[in-house]
């Protein structure tokens, strides 16, 4: 009788598969924890964001220092900051601006 140490994805533990497969919740800890990748790059242009508040399923933020008065800030938004949030957790809809 042979033993077989080899682990394959369904046999790995629980919590790996957890990590792998799903998906984060829609929570500030989750939402600050992406924004956390996110933020060398904002602030290496001299800017940064923060979240002002979770409504259901959008996400309120505000662009600070360079990126609040950026022309590309929309872009930084929609095609940064909203596009990586809505990958990490599906739940998010939409990220809105406020000022």
């Amino acid at each position: 009788m042979s033993t077989d140490t080899t682990t394959s994805p369904e046999t790995a533990s629980p919590e790996a598969n957890a990590e792998a497969n799903d998906p984060r919740a829609l929570t500030l800890e989750n939402v600050e924890r992406t924004l956390d990748e996110l933020r060398p790059y904002l602030m290496a242009d001299g800017g940064n964001v923060e979240v002002v508040e979770i409504d259901g399923p959008i996400v309120k933020v505000r662009l600070q220092g360079a990126c609040g008065s950026c022309p590309s800030s929309t872009m930084t938004l929609k095609m940064g900051i909203e596009r990586k949030l809505r990958e990490a957790i599906p739940e998010v809809n939409e990220v809105v601006q406020v000022l």
